[in-house]
């Protein structure tokens, strides 16, 4: 939506678990806005959407080239320890259960800090032997060296097994890297820390160590104390959680089963992104509050206007493109070209059919190219995704979340009412009059007056029409 307006954003998954569900969603996520990036290359200042180029180290595990069974005490040969170096064996037996040592995590670390954050030190980013770090050190450090505006930000939980392992150690590594290096003091390097915002149902009898909500706010105060006192790998840090705590549906040990609903405290994680990577925020703490428990409004987000701005542009784009732009063009394929000749938002982008079979404006896309239909699957995917989700963070337990009538509106992504465009948005201070011309005919009639050369290229066919929609779509 342009909130992160930077040339090139790179990021890593870390995850114990690949087959986790939350994390091939962020995947998911992250591939539609790669094929939207794709298409939209061309860039316009009144058309933020899919300017920034983003990309994937993919996902790193710290099991990926290591033990099959995936088990705390193969990793350390725990043994062979035992017959090579008892007193090391027996120190482990102090600091872990026997079930600790034996359960598989091809699931994860369990909710278990103290397992993760002693895999997570056998990162060695001194030889540099393995990928992606090699990579991810040599791009921070050409990027601090060449006097770029280099700057690190590590995002996770503290209160439960991968994030409050991975964040301290993968942080004070990587510091430690660029210190012995000699260009620590040109990067910074910031965290967002997740306090606890959710809960879930306990465990099952068959399995004996796995994450418990019970145990959230132990880990996170022992997290907090570590950090106040250690932790000076990390120049700035944000601090967010809910006083509430949503609750999931069943509980999941892990893989393709944990999926857990969207929240709005991963709005503000991403705000915080915003801020950490638009801004110079100042070294230390920072933290986000609202002026009211229970409700969250749009006075309750940092930075409103121009947040505000971008988020209901995304919205209302992504609304009217599924509720009718969508259905038009499908009609234009389905029944032939000549049902859209005549309507300027459709003659500006495509080629049209004449009397006899004979097509007109030939310079422009042929709507039923195989690339034009593949553009608008994407752009539809993207939108359902993002709709979704916006719709996803207003379903909070005990809050009342008005931003957007999301529970009005976007309950069914594929079944959307285009004619309520003007009444998408909670305490939306336009006029009765400046609302009711707000539909979908007038913001097409719109369209036809906008100057394509300005768009950037692609300005024809699916992505000139998308762009076109999108700056039409700004209130």
């Amino acid at each position: 939506m342009g909130l992160i307006p930077s040339n090139k954003l790179k990021i890593l998954f870390i995850d114990a678990d690949e087959t986790n569900g939350n994390l091939q969603r962020s995947q998911n996520s992250f591939n539609l806005y790669q094929k939207c990036y794709q298409l939209l290359k061309g860039k316009h200042q009144e058309c933020p959407w899919m300017t920034t180029n983003i990309e994937s180290y993919g996902v790193w595990s710290p099991f990926t080239k290591n033990n099959a069974d995936r088990q705390l005490g193969s990793f350390f040969s725990y043994n062979t320890l035992k017959q090579t170096s008892p007193s090391l064996a027996n120190l482990f037996d102090v600091l872990y259960t026997e079930d600790e040592r034996k359960v598989s995590l091809e699931v994860g670390f369990r909710g278990r800090p103290a397992i993760g954050s002693s895999i997570m030190t056998q990162i060695n980013l001194e030889r540099l032997e393995e990928e992606p770090w090699r990579s991810l050190i040599n791009e921070i450090e050409n990027n601090a060296g060449g006097g770029g505006n280099a700057k690190v930000l590590l995002c996770g939980s503290i209160f439960g097994g991968t994030g409050a392992s991975g964040l301290p150690t993968i942080g004070r590594l990587i510091a430690n890297k660029l210190e012995k290096d000699g260009v620590r003091d040109r990067v910074k390097i910031g965290c967002i820390f997740a306090l606890p915002y959710f809960n879930f149902p306990k465990g099952n009898a068959n399995e004996q160590v796995y994450a418990s909500s019970d145990s959230f706010l132990l880990n996170t105060e022992a997290a907090l104390r570590y950090y106040k006192e250690q932790a000076q790998q990390f120049d700035t840090k944000y601090l967010i959680g809910n006083q509430s705590f949503e609750k999931l549906g069943d509980f999941s040990v892990g893989k393709d089963t944990q999926i857990n609903r969207p929240h709005f405290v991963e709005l503000y994680a991403g705000l915080a992104a915003r801020h950490f990577f638009c801004d110079e925020p100042q070294k230390g703490v920072h933290i986000m509050s609202r002026n009211e428990a229970g409700i969250l409004k749009w006075d309750d987000i940092p930075q409103v206007e121009e947040v505000k701005t971008k988020l209901v542009n995304a919205a209302r784009f992504a609304f009217i493109w599924l509720g009718d732009f969508q259905d038009q063009l499908q009609l234009g394929r389905n029944q032939g070209i000549r049902e859209l000749n005549g309507l300027a938002w459709f003659d500006k982008f495509f080629q049209g059919g004449g009397m006899f079979g004979m097509k007109t404006r030939r310079h422009l896309p042929d709507l039923s190219d195989s690339a034009q239909q593949e553009a608008i699957k994407t752009i539809n995917a993207w939108c359902e995704d993002f709709l979704r989700w916006l719709r996803d963070i207003h379903y909070c337990d005990n809050e009342r979340i008005q931003l957007f009538k999301a529970r009005e509106y976007f309950v069914d992504v594929k079944n959307l009412k285009p004619e309520k465009l003007g009444d998408l948005l909670w305490d939306d201070s336009r006029t009765k009059d400046i609302l009711d011309q707000d539909t979908a005919v007038n913001l097409k009639n719109t369209i036809g007056d906008l100057d394509t050369k300005n768009f950037g290229e692609p300005n024809q066919g699916v992505s000139g029409l998308a762009k076109a929609v999108y700056i039409t779509c700004k209130v």
